[in-house]
């Protein structure tokens, strides 16, 4: 066994611009890289990933100096064992299947009706800014049971967030706009706290409030912050990417509006293809070995689920999108004990509702000529602009 490998030809804005060759290069360099740019090991193959989420012992969650602790506070996401498990119960209730199908649904089918209501008329748009931004960001300040938040706030909230968590070069700017949004997000919580504890209901708050174990202020805020962050880009990116896969590929498109149980595997599909959550950290807790590489304890590790996604030992033709693709395991929501609570609420909103309506709304949707789709990121990647028009 060998210590990490070094690569020192890789830049941050590669990887934001189109991350997959990097990955493509690290899983055959080693089970993990040091990538020098990125001031992290990055671990991009899929069963190395599946060890890791296997060995939360060697692997933990648990960073006191992780950029998410200093974000947004010492979060579930940062936990593990038993501290994890009674946090992440705070919040299941809200995320329930029974619950977001009887409750949450109905209000993700009015938004995303009223929103295509805006712009209907008009034969085009940007389906990131009119769209799936202030759909994914209504939904979730309904979630959390916020008051009195613009959606645009919200939204702006969120990227801040994302971007202070990925903000592995540590630019000053970043992080000063992560601080902000983070504030205004504690005021947003104090505002209808107590409200939520004196009137149980199904929002994020009032699970927390009432949960059987009591949570502090202090936890209140840091979960809510991690929820504000992937609560948001995930939906919001997922509902982009389904559209976008589907567009560029009209003979699935068809079997889709043939069959909408389709819709919800093309957005398995998506999150497959195009991770909304790229990329997450491990600390290595004690000298270890991982497939064939040497690690030391304490090293920094970044999980990169959206690599593995792509990884030709469990995937064909892995850079395609193909909604018939017989080998639908992927690791898009994370997997262990820290798989995604919001899955339920990402699968009805994207793939019961809001795609298919978009479709089912505007005839003959497709993308825009001469005006192509614009994607980015690494950490958290998905489409900035994806302009689109429909028969009026």
């Amino acid at each position: 066994m060998k210590p990490p490998p070094v690569l020192s030809d890789v830049t941050i804005e590669e990887l934001a611009k189109n991350p997959y060759p990097t990955f493509d290069r690290i899983r055959s360099m080693a089970s993990a890289v040091w990538v020098d740019s990125a001031r992290i090991h990055l671990v991009t193959r899929f069963d190395d990933i599946m060890t890791v989420e296997r060995n939360h012992h060697l692997f933990a969650s648990t960073n006191p100096g992780s950029l998410m602790n200093k974000v947004m506070g010492h979060s579930l996401m940062r936990k593990d064992d038993e501290p994890h498990k009674l946090e992440r119960a705070a919040v299941e209730p809200s995320f329930r299947p029974g619950v977001v199908k009887q409750h949450w649904a109905p209000r993700f089918r009015s938004i995303a009706n009223d929103l295509i209501n805006q712009f209907e008329a008009d034969g085009e748009t940007d389906l990131f800014s009119s769209f799936a931004a202030p759909m994914a960001s209504l939904s979730l300040i309904d979630l959390l049971g916020f008051e009195d938040v613009a959606w645009e706030d919200i939204a702006w909230w969120s990227q801040a967030l994302m971007d202070g968590v990925g903000n592995y070069q540590a630019d000053p700017e970043i992080s000063n706009r992560a601080r902000r949004a983070s504030a205004a997000i504690d005021q947003a919580i104090d505002h209808v706290l107590a409200r939520h504890v004196e009137t149980e209901n199904p929002s994020i708050l009032s699970s927390m409030a009432h949960a059987g174990h009591k949570h502090s202020r202090e936890q209140i805020r840091a979960n809510i912050k991690v929820i504000v962050g992937g609560g948001l880009n995930e939906p919001r990116d997922a509902i982009l990417t389904t559209v976008l896969g589907l567009l560029q590929n009209p003979e699935q498109l068809a079997q889709a509006q043939a069959n909408e149980k389709l819709f919800a595997r093309a957005f398995e599909e998506s999150v497959r293809w195009i991770s909304p959550i790229g990329m997450y950290p491990r600390r290595v807790t004690q000298d270890t070995v991982l497939g064939d590489t040497r690690l030391k304890a304490e090293d920094q590790l970044g999980i990169c689920v959206g690599a593995a996604n792509r990884d030709t030992g469990h995937f064909e033709q892995p850079d395609s999108f193909d909604l018939n693709r017989t080998a639908s395991r992927h690791l898009g929501f994370g997997a262990g004990p820290h798989f995604c609570a919001g899955t339920w609420v990402a699968r009805q909103m994207v793939g019961e509702i809001a795609v298919p309506i978009l479709f089912n709304r505007l005839t003959n949707l497709r993308l825009q000529a001469g005006n192509s789709p614009i994607l980015r990121g690494w950490v958290f990647r998905g489409p900035i602009a994806l302009p689109v028009r429909w028969d009026r």
